[in-house]
């Protein structure tokens, strides 16, 4: 006996009211396994694959692509079979994370044409199991509609043996025994930038409109960058801004790093970051001065008792700024392990809605692009934001000498409706001294 089984937009967050199917991944009549990611979502806190909650036939869609619905609206009908695997418990249903697109540019596979749109969009699914694998999904080739690549395709893939030959290149882009080829790499840059990786660049997609000049285009607008734009204006409109900066000797954190870094990556496997180390200054910072971790509430301050620290990381066409939770909690270990999950999430698109709630503070490593100077825009509706400047080389002046130091810019922006510029200028000065106090004996754990 068939049964019809309607598919419905979940109530992805307790604020969440409405959500934009933006990309079929199925289409009417094709199968489809329980779990197994239907459509794409656009939500105005992050992007999800919505995954069918049943195995069957995929017999109707009722919502567009681009079409906004309520939750709890029904998108598509399935058919299943009865006996079949049924309707997926509550307790059991998967996490609900953001898609992942290729990094742009990514070179496609023989055959690969305009026929094949969906070519670049991997699911978290296609991406887990192809790291497992140590398989570039550039070399898959796509059986899923508009050439997407499917769980199957790098299944299939792995057992034909062909990605054994890229295990070696995996392991150089991921530090493990590969340190030669990516130290080779790091010493042609002459920005000063220490980068692991070529930085992606923008993948938009753009249509042309009728009125506009030559060559101009128009991009529509994201629920994400919707979300974006109504913060920061919020923030700006709302909060009477007010800045500074102090400059750090950052000399002794460079020898600490340099000396620990390599075995931290052999243990850990992963990079130790100068940003590791700023957070553990600024949430010893924070437990001194805690007037720092609040915010406004029009006839009081609330003065928030968890320490958590909001990392702005930056993707293609957005910040994000998930929450490592608890920050007052973890040794630098510990931090440096947070940041390597959360940037990892954000880049990959599998940040999830926990991911991004709770945060008092926010820290941005602006210096990660080269930037020397910045006025940074309050997370609304924190108290206060900090951003972590270029290390450069510079003379300095110590005890009427020169001498070469390597050196650091901190900006923090304040709301002046809470703090002022002695309290704020303490709190930087804290930060500073924690800085400074790193020393080729401080421990990491």
């Amino acid at each position: 006996m068939k049964t019809l089984t309607e598919i419905v937009v979940p109530q992805l967050a307790e604020s969440l009211v409405s959500a934009t199917i933006d990309k079929w991944l199925k289409k009417p009549g094709d199968w489809v396994d329980i779990y197994e990611p239907i459509c794409e979502l656009l939500t105005d806190k992050v992007n999800a694959e919505l995954p069918s909650t049943v195995s069957g036939k995929l017999v109707q869609i009722l919502v567009g692509n681009g079409e906004t619905v309520p939750v709890g609206t029904a998108v598509c009908v399935i058919e299943t079979e009865s006996g079949a695997s049924g309707e997926a418990s509550a307790d059991s249903r998967p996490d609900y994370t953001g898609s992942v697109q290729a990094s742009p540019g990514a070179a496609a596979p023989a055959g690969d044409s305009e026929d094949a749109p969906m070519r670049g969009r991997f699911s978290p699914a296609v991406q887990q199991l192809a790291a497992e694998h140590a398989i570039r999904l550039t070399d898959v080739a796509g059986t899923g509609l508009g050439g997407r690549i499917t769980r199957k395709d790098v299944l299939a893939y792995a057992a034909s043996g062909a990605g054994k030959s890229n295990q070696q290149v995996n392991a150089v882009l991921n530090g493990n025994g590969g340190s030669h080829a990516v130290d080779a790499a790091a010493q042609v840059r002459s920005s000063g930038l220490h980068l692991t990786e070529t930085p992606r660049l923008p993948k938009i997609e753009v249509e042309g409109a009728a009125g506009l000049g030559r060559g101009d285009s128009f991009i529509d607008v994201t629920p994400i960058r919707n979300t974006i734009a109504r913060n920061m204006r919020q923030s700006v409109s709302e909060i009477p801004h007010a800045w500074t900066m102090i400059e750090v000797d950052v000399t002794n954190l460079v020898l600490l790093r340099n000396k620990l870094k390599d075995e931290f990556m052999k243990r850990e496997g992963i990079n130790l970051t100068y940003l590791a180390f700023l957070l553990k200054a600024v949430v010893n910072a924070i437990k001194d001065f805690p007037i720092m971790n609040s915010m406004w509430a029009v006839d009081k301050i609330i003065v928030k008792r968890d320490i958590n620290i909001s990392l702005a990381v930056g993707t293609e066409d957005s910040v994000m700024t998930p929450v490592i939770k608890n920050a007052d909690h973890k040794n630098v270990a510990g931090l440096a392990k947070e940041i390597e999950e959360l940037a990892r999430k954000t880049r990959d698109g599998k940040l999830t809605l926990s991911d991004m709630q709770g945060g008092t503070f926010t820290v941005n490593n602006t210096g990660s692009f080269g930037s020397i100077l910045s006025y940074p825009i309050i997370n609304y509706p924190q108290a206060a934001i900090l951003t972590f400047e270029s290390i450069v080389k510079r003379p300095v002046v110590i005890n009427d000498m020169l001498a070469v130091r390597s050196m650091a810019n901190l900006c923090l922006s304040l709301d002046h409706r809470i703090l002022d510029g002695v309290i704020c200028g303490r709190f930087l000065q804290r930060v500073k001294d924690n800085l400074e106090s790193f020393n080729t004996e401080s421990k990491l754990y």
